[in-house]
C-alpha cells in the first residue's frame, strides 16, 4: 500500500534500485548540455554504456542493501530489467528521482532529462499499487526530479534548481494546497538529498557548505541540527557524476536507524551523539553513478510506530 509522508518513518515497504543496462545518455539534449554545465573539467562528461564491471560491482552492493533491509523486515520490490543503451535512456539505480510519494499519491515528474521519463515503465510493481497517479504535463515548461523535494509531513522543501523549476513548484503547489510548499535557493545543483537530510521529526543534518543561519528553512528553527563541514571524498571512475557531498546521502530506516556511507566515519559519530543507530554500508560507485542511499531506494511505505 502506498503511504509515505515523510522521509524517516517507519519502513514497511520500499524500492531498491539496480544498475542493470545502465547507460549514458548521447541522444539526450539536456544531458548533452551538461559538457557545458559541468564543474568539473579534468574529464569529459561519460557517454554510452556503463562498464560492466561498474554494473557488477553495483548490483552486488545494491543486492547487500536490499538483503539488509528484508532483515529488517521491510518488503523489498526492485525495477524491471531494462537495456537503456537500446532505449537511449539512463538506468534504474536511482529511483527516487522518478517518482514522488505523497502519501497515498505519486507524482510522474517532468524529469530534467527527457529521455529518464522512461524509467516510469520498470517500476509496474509501485504504480500497480494505486490509482492515484499525477502526470505532471510534458511540453510546458515544468521540469522536476522527486529527489528536488523533502518530504516533511505537511510541509516539503522544494530546491529551486536545474532539475527542479518554479514552474513545476507552481504546479506543486496547485496539485497539493493542503501541504506547505517552501521552495528554497541555497544550492545551484540538482538534488536536495545531499544538502537536508532530515533524520527523524526533531533531528536534521545540514551541509555547512551550502546551508546556514540566514537561508536554513524556517521548519528547522526549533530542530536539534547537525552541521557536517565536510566529508570523506570517495574515489569514482573516470568522472565524477556525483560530488563529494553524496558521502551525505543517508536511508532512514526509522526514527532512530539510519544507513550511511561505511566511509563517512565523522557523520556516523555525529549521529552516535544524538542517539541514532548507524548502519554502515557501501555504495562502491555512489560518485560515478550519481546516487547514495536515499537516492537508490523510494520508500512506498512508512508507518508511524509511535
Amino acid at each position: 500500500m502506498i503511504s509515505s509522508h515523510n522521509e524517516w518513518d517507519t519502513l514497511r515497504e520500499i524500492v531498491v534500485g539496480s544498475a542493470t543496462g545502465a547507460n549514458w545518455p548521447t541522444t539526450d539534449p539536456v544531458f548533452a548540455q551538461e559538457k557545458f554545465k559541468t564543474t568539473w573539467h579534468e574529464t569529459p562528461v561519460p557517454g554510452g554504456a556503463v562498464p560492466q564491471w561498474i554494473i557488477d560491482e553495483t548490483n552486488w552492493d545494491l543486492d547487500q542493501l536490499a538483503g539488509e533491509l528484508v532483515r529488517r523486515n521491510v518488503i523489498v520490490r526492485r525495477p524491471r530489467p531494462r537495456d537503456f543503451v537500446a532505449t537511449n535512456g539512463m538506468y534504474n539505480y536511482c529511483p527516487r528521482d522518478r517518482l514522488l510519494i505523497a502519501g497515498n499519491r505519486i507524482v510522474d515528474c517532468a524529469m530534467m532529462y527527457p529521455c529518464r521519463d522512461q524509467e516510469i515503465d520498470c517500476l509496474e510493481s509501485v504504480t500497480a499499487q494505486t490509482n492515484r497517479i499525477l502526470h505532471m504535463p510534458r511540453n510546458q515548461g515544468l521540469v522536476l526530479d522527486a529527489a528536488n523535494i523533502c518530504r516533511l509531513g505537511n510541509t516539503w522543501l522544494f530546491l529551486e534548481s536545474s532539475s527542479g523549476n518554479r514552474a513545476a513548484y507552481e504546479w506543486l503547489c496547485t496539485q497539493f494546497p493542503d501541504i506547505n510548499i517552501e521552495l528554497c535557493n541555497f544550492y545551484a545543483g540538482v538534488h536536495i538529498d545531499s544538502t537536508i537530510v532530515p533524520i527523524n521529526e526533531s533531528l536534521v543534518m545540514l551541509n555547512a557548505h551550502r546551508v546556514n543561519p540566514d537561508n536554513c528553512p524556517k521548519i528547522f528553527d526549533d530542530w536539534e541540527k547537525i552541521w557536517v563541514d565536510d566529508v570523506e571524498a570517495q574515489p569514482f571512475y573516470q568522472y565524477p557524476y556525483a560530488s563529494k557531498w553524496i558521502g551525505m546521502n543517508l536511508l532512514a530506516v526509522d526514527p532512530k536507524t539510519v544507513i550511511v556511507d561505511a566511509a563517512q566515519t565523522k557523520i556516523m559519530d555525529l549521529l552516535d551523539l544524538c542517539g541514532i543507530e548507524v548502519v554502515p554500508m557501501t555504495l562502491r560507485h555512489s560518485r560515478t553513478l550519481g546516487g547514495g542511499f536515499h537516492c537508490v531506494t523510494l520508500d512506498l511505505c512508512r508507518q508511524n510506530t509511535r
